[in-house]
């Protein structure tokens, strides 16, 4: 009985396997490529810093009248210009109302700024020009605000934007000698409603982080 055999030759067989072979195998590769390109990345757990400063710090909501906060207001502007040649208040009405002079020529002029308090999400202030005049002269709104900004001294943490017509106060940047940190809450002066965050560091009271 004769043996049945293929009629293939056997290199022609041992090309095919070996074909087939090198085919999986680059698909095998792209396969490895897709899942490493597109497999989602797990992503390092960040450190949560507002969670942290909370567990370091209290918090408190402080309500005051409109006469408080003008009373501190213009005691701390006395402090600032007592060595200054310059003159200016503010008064708390239904809006900001600055009050002062600037030099014109050899004189000096009276300045009235009506001003909008509007309370940003950070806890800082933009105080947004409503009205403005400097004694008799017609001068463009802009044109004023420039020589309030060069004239008149102002804390590092309050900012004249001529461009804007508005006063720019960075109420967090204030710096106290307590080590407590301010905001602004709410500022409505129409209802006298003023309300602002404190927050106190327990380091400040002496408090270490084990101890609580």
């Amino acid at each position: 009985m004769k043996e049945l055999r293929s009629n293939k030759p056997p290199k022609k067989r041992k090309w095919k396997r070996l074909f087939y072979s090198l085919l999986l195998l680059n698909a095998f590769v792209i396969l490895a490529l897709i899942v490493f390109i597109f497999w989602p990345v797990s992503e390092t757990p960040q450190p949560n810093t507002e969670k942290e400063q909370a567990n370091e710090s209290s918090e408190f909501i402080v309500r005051t009248t409109k006469k408080n906060l003008n009373d501190l207001v213009n005691a701390y502007l006395d402090k600032l210009l007592n060595d200054t040649k310059h003159n200016y208040s503010i008064s708390l009405e239904d809006d900001v109302h600055l009050l002062g002079e600037l030099p014109v020529f050899s004189s000096t002029v009276p300045l009235s700024v009506h001003l909008e308090p509007l309370v940003q999400e950070d806890g800082n202030v933009i105080l947004k020009q409503k009205s403005i005049s400097i004694g008799l002269l017609n001068l463009p709104n802009q044109k004023i605000m420039e020589y309030m900004k060069k004239y008149l001294p102002m804390p590092e943490w309050v900012t004249i934007n001529p461009k804007e017509e508005e006063i720019y106060v960075s109420v967090s940047e204030m710096k106290i000698k307590s080590n407590f940190e301010v905001s602004v809450e709410h500022i409505d002066l129409e209802a006298n409603n003023l309300a602002f965050k404190i927050r106190v560091p327990y380091e400040t009271l002496g408090i270490e982080k084990d101890q609580y």
